[in-house]
This record gives structure tokens, C-alpha cells and sequence, in this order.
């Protein structure tokens, strides 16, 4: 939602909340917090939703999308009152970060103050006996991340047996993250009769199919700020060699302007080793991904939305979650291999019109992904030649790869999973290891 009427991201109409037939409690929740206007994703949305109608909705993180799906389950349920004395529960959306279900969960509870619903957010890496004690008073909402969910259901703590909507969001990066499988045990304790909405940034093949096996008679609603996200973001990119991104880096935030920033790494320990070198240099940093403690990673976040830390360090699946206000500055420390998620990463600034810079430090074997990147936005970023770590080895000695490393046969240990775990097995130290996935 823009508290503005005459922002970018808004379709060209005077449309507000009120003419969407929002009831009085939920309209008044969303006039306390200021906003006005609904976002393209929210005008389309809410009167499908609050129709009973399937959706299948194509919008990235940072379009209004939460509350798309969260206003017209609010209604709906309001509308449909039960008289169990334990409530049941009746809307349950899934998820795939904890950052993504806590702020799911925050707009749930913003917008549902002036109703009677009550929901809860269950997530693993905690302790679960809060989640379980709220399961057990009886709720209306749950939102949840699928390892946990499943943990509880199979411990008897909650049943889906009586869920009128469901909410698969972030498909995309559910896939991404392994949860495939998990989403099916879900949608076989689902009820057959039930409403279902469907939201990924991309729409790929493979999430057509997954939303034929969820929505029935879906509308289709697409909104694609990311054009108009690029437009608005300042986009530089610095060439500089691998070795020298930690002292370009310290250069880069002498800059008083930089007051805080979001640094991208693609690895958990890249993203500890930028924290600790600038820690050296006296800039206050730390690190978010999914080794990470749920209340390290909390706590993380709160002091960079303070601006107590200088500089917040994410790896792309831990980013899903981060929502900062006037965040105006992002620096991909490595390139994306992605295009896409290039254009995820500076979302995170300039987001409701206001001023943004995304900074691009590109080494030699990263030059094909800027290539991509630059094709998918449709435009040539600027480069910062002047700057004291040039590029110096356009043609770096590339590393043997692990195949070429066992001799001729070029055959190597099959990468191998736990029964259970979702670990991937890691042949050099003979051990199973977490990707970074939640």
C-alpha cells in the first residue's frame, strides 16, 4: 500500500481502500496506518479474493502483496463467523522464510486489529512451545513456514481438516528452497473444498504446474514493477578483481552519504567473512542467513532498522523477509547468477518512489551475469572506472573443478541427500550439509 496518491507504483486512478467494499474495522485499521491508496496488485486482487474466486497472482516482495491476500481473508472470515468454542483453524498460509512469515504475521495483525480473529506464526528454529500453547487456545489464521507446519501437524498440535483459505506464497522460492515435497503432504490435509490463492514472482513452467494442482478456475492477476523498479534505482557497477571487493568495499562506505546498506553475498560464508573484515575496519556490520539464530537474525534486523548497524550482510533467500523503509542503498558484493534475482536484490531500495542506489561490484568471471542482468532490465548500467581497485586480470586462471580433480574418468561422488534432512552431502569433507534454506 502507498500513503500517497501520486506514487509510481499505483495504476492511474483516484481508486482508494474505500471503494473497494472493505468493511468498516478493516478499513479503519489501514486508515491508522496511514495508507490510502492501494498498490496494482491490491486493486486487482481484493475484489477476487472477497468473490470466493481462486487466484493465481504473479508479484514480487514489495509490491503490496501481503495485503492483498490478507484484507479479504480478514473480511471473508469476519463475514463467516463460527460459534466453536475452540476456534479452528480456517486460513492458513504458507511460506518459506521465518522473515516472510513474521511479517505476514505483523500485517495480520495490523489489519485485523478492530476484528475479532485472532492468528498465530509458526516457524522452526525455536523453541515450539509458544506456537503450540497459541495452537492450543484455538486460532483462526495461522501463517507458517512448511518444515515446522508439518512437525506440529504430525504431533497432533493442529489439523487443516477445516481450512477455507489457503495461501501458497513465494512458490518460486518455494521450489527453489527444496520444499516441493513438503507443499504436497500439505495440500493432501487440506479439505478439496476450500479457496485458494497462489502467489510467485516468476511463472515458470514448472510453477504453472504446481498452481494446476492447487487452484481451480483461477483469475489471473500480474503486476511487474520490476521495470519500473530498475527505473527509478541509480545503478552502478564498479570492475574490480576478486581479491580486492573487501577494499573496495571499506572505499565505498568513506562515502558519508552511504549511512546504512545491504550488502549481498551468494554464500552464508562469504557473507561472515565481508562482516568480519569491515568489523576491522571499525564498520558495524552483521550477517543474516540461515545458519544464523532465529533471534540473531531478529536482532539483526531490528539494529539495522535503527541504524544501530552500519551495514546488514544477506544472503538472497535470508533477504525475502527484509522490508526496510528508506533503505536508499544496496551493493551486490557479488554479481547474481540469476537475472532475475539481480533485480529482487535492488528492490530492496528505492521501494514506494523514494531515492534508491544499487552498487555492483563485478569481477572478470562475473561478467557474464552482468551480461544477462543487463539484457533482462533492457539497459546498460553505468560504470564507475574512477575508483582505486581496477580491474586488473580480465583472464583469471580458473580452479579445476571437482571433476576434473578424480582423474580421467571426470566421474565423482553423486551428490547424495538425507532421508529426512534436506542436507546435501558434501563429498570433500564426507558430511552433510544445510544449504541456505529455512
Amino acid at each position: 500500500m502507498t500513503k500517497t496518491e501520486n506514487n509510481d507504483l499505483t495504476l492511474k486512478s483516484d481508486i482508494q481502500f474505500q471503494s473497494l467494499n472493505i468493511i468498516e474495522p478493516i478499513l479503519k485499521a489501514v486508515k491508522e496506518d496511514g495508507y490510502i491508496t492501494p498498490t496494482p496488485i491490491q486493486i486487482q486482487s481484493i475484489p477476487i479474493v472477497l468473490q470466493g474466486t481462486d487466484l493465481l497472482g504473479c508479484a514480487q516482495t514489495g509490491t503490496g502483496k501481503t495485503a492483498a491476500f490478507a484484507i479479504p481473508i480478514l473480511q471473508l472470515l469476519s463475514a463467516n463467523k463460527t460459534y466453536h468454542k475452540k476456534r479452528k483453524v480456517r486460513s492458513l498460509i504458507v511460506t518459506p522464510t521465518r522473515e516472510l512469515a513474521i511479517q505476514i504475521g505483523e500485517s495480520f495483525k495490523a489489519y485485523g486489529r478492530h476484528t475479532r480473529l485472532t492468528y498465530t506464526v509458526i516457524f522452526g528454529g525455536v523453541n515450539q512451545n509458544p506456537q503450540t500453547s497459541a495452537l492450543g487456545g484455538g486460532v483462526d489464521i495461522v501463517v507458517a513456514t512448511p518444515g515446522r507446519l508439518l512437525d506440529l501437524m504430525n504431533q497432533g498440535h493442529l489439523t487443516l481438516r477445516d481450512v477455507e483459505i489457503f495461501v501458497l506464497d513465494e512458490a518460486d522460492r518455494m521450489l527453489d528452497m527444496g520444499f516441493i515435497h513438503d507443499v504436497k503432504r500439505i495440500l493432501k490435509a487440506l479439505p478439496k473444498k476450500r479457496q485458494s490463492l497462489f502467489f510467485s514472482a516468476t511463472i515458470l513452467p514448472e510453477i504453472v504446474k504446481l498452481a494446476n494442482t492447487i487452484l481451480h478456475n483461477p483469475s489471473k492477476v500480474s503486476v511487474t514493477p520490476e521495470s519500473l523498479t530498475v527505473d527509478l534505482i541509480e545503478q552502478y557497477v564498479y570492475f574490480v578483481d576478486k581479491g580486492n571487493k573487501n577494499s573496495l568495499l571499506v572505499e565505498v562506505l568513506k562515502d558519508k552519504k552511504v549511512k546504512t546498506a545491504l550488502v549481498f553475498t551468494r554464500t552464508k560464508h562469504g557473507a561472515d567473512k565481508v562482516v568480519r573484515f569491515l568489523l576491522k575496519h571499525n564498520v558495524k556490520a552483521e550477517a543474516i542467513h540461515s545458519n544464523k539464530s532465529q533471534n540473531a537474525r531478529q536482532r539483526a534486523l531490528i539494529n539495522f532498522k535503527a541504524q544501530t548497524t552500519r551495514i546488514l550482510v544477506a544472503t538472497d533467500i535470508a533477504s525475502r523477509g527484509i522490508d526496510v523503509d528508506d533503505l536508499e542503498y544496496v551493493i551486490n558484493y557479488e554479481m547474481s547468477n540469476v537475472a532475475e534475482t539481480y533485480v529482487h536484490r535492488i528492490g530492496r531500495t528505492g521501494r514506494a518512489g523514494a531515492i534508491g542506489t544499487a552498487i555492483s561490484f563485478c569481477d572478470a568471471e562475473e561478467k557474464a551475469y552482468l551480461r544477462d542482468i543487463e539484457k533482462l532490465i533492457a539497459k546498460k548500467i553505468s560504470v564507475i572506472d574512477n575508483h582505486p581497485f581496477p580491474l586488473i586480470d580480465h583472464n583469471p586462471v580458473k580452479a579445476p573443478t571437482r571433476q576434473q580433480g578424480r582423474g580421467s574418468s571426470g566421474h565423482s561422488r553423486p551428490r547424495r541427500y538425507g532421508k529426512d534432512t534436506k542436507k546435501k552431502w558434501s563429498g570433500k569433507s564426507k558430511k552433510f550439509y544445510k544449504p541456505d534454506s529455512l
